[in-house]
């Protein structure tokens, strides 16, 4: 694959907004709806709080997450309530998506790297399963890092640092697919060509590279 003249021999591509579908502004409303009219001050694609940084890097458990949340909502607002809210943010994922992941590992080492959390995660799994029989997205990638598992956060340089020496990925060959800036920026400055994706679908952009 050559990307920007470069040949590249490893992809890293972000989970949610590149490979499943995803809506920031759902949990914003699902949370309005239970009575937290702040939430997307609390919560966005650009920045969040302390408490989502720490639950995205395993500090916390989703039961004291829950519980944190629960005590800035009204009373009568239960656990699965809250769990759903914040699981509404994930949509689908289209089939030709998982397509064009195959035919990347063909000739290429892939990688997953996502700011996650287990309750995102375990509702993710359980779509695909539902969905597609998988267990999860494992046989998709080498090795995929999670935030919430590995105690680090994009666009936090001592991730992608800790990707590339764990792998033994050269940066200068990595690409690493994106849908926000900050966390494109970041992998640029560790000398990593990287994407933005915006509008564009995934399979469209790699249509012709791979």
């Amino acid at each position: 694959m050559i990307y920007q003249g470069q040949h590249i021999a490893n992809i890293i591509f972000d989970l949610g907004g590149v490979i499943l579908n995803i809506d920031y502004q759902l949990p914003v409303k699902a949370f309005e709806r239970l009575g937290l009219e702040d939430f997307q001050q609390k919560f966005s694609q650009a920045r969040q709080q302390a408490l989502f940084d720490d639950y995205e890097k395993g500090k916390i458990s989703s039961s004291a997450f829950v519980q944190q949340l629960k005590t800035q909502l009204p009373p009568e607002v239960t656990e699965e309530q809250i769990i759903d809210a914040w699981n509404s943010i994930l949509l689908d994922l289209p089939e030709e998506r998982l397509f064009i992941l195959e035919k990347a590992a063909l000739n290429h080492r892939t990688f997953l790297l996502s700011n996650t959390n287990d309750l995102h995660i375990r509702s993710f799994n359980n779509y695909l399963k539902s969905t597609f029989g998988l267990d999860s997205l494992a046989g998709y990638f080498e090795k995929y890092y999670y935030s919430y598992q590995v105690g680090m956060r994009k666009p936090d340089i001592v991730i992608f640092e800790h990707v590339l020496n764990d792998a033994g990925l050269d940066a200068a060959t990595t690409l690493f697919i994106d849908d926000s800036i900050q966390h494109v920026m970041a992998a640029r400055s560790c000398g990593m060509l990287s994407h933005h994706l915006q509008k564009e679908d995934l399979p469209v952009f790699l249509a012709d590279k791979l």
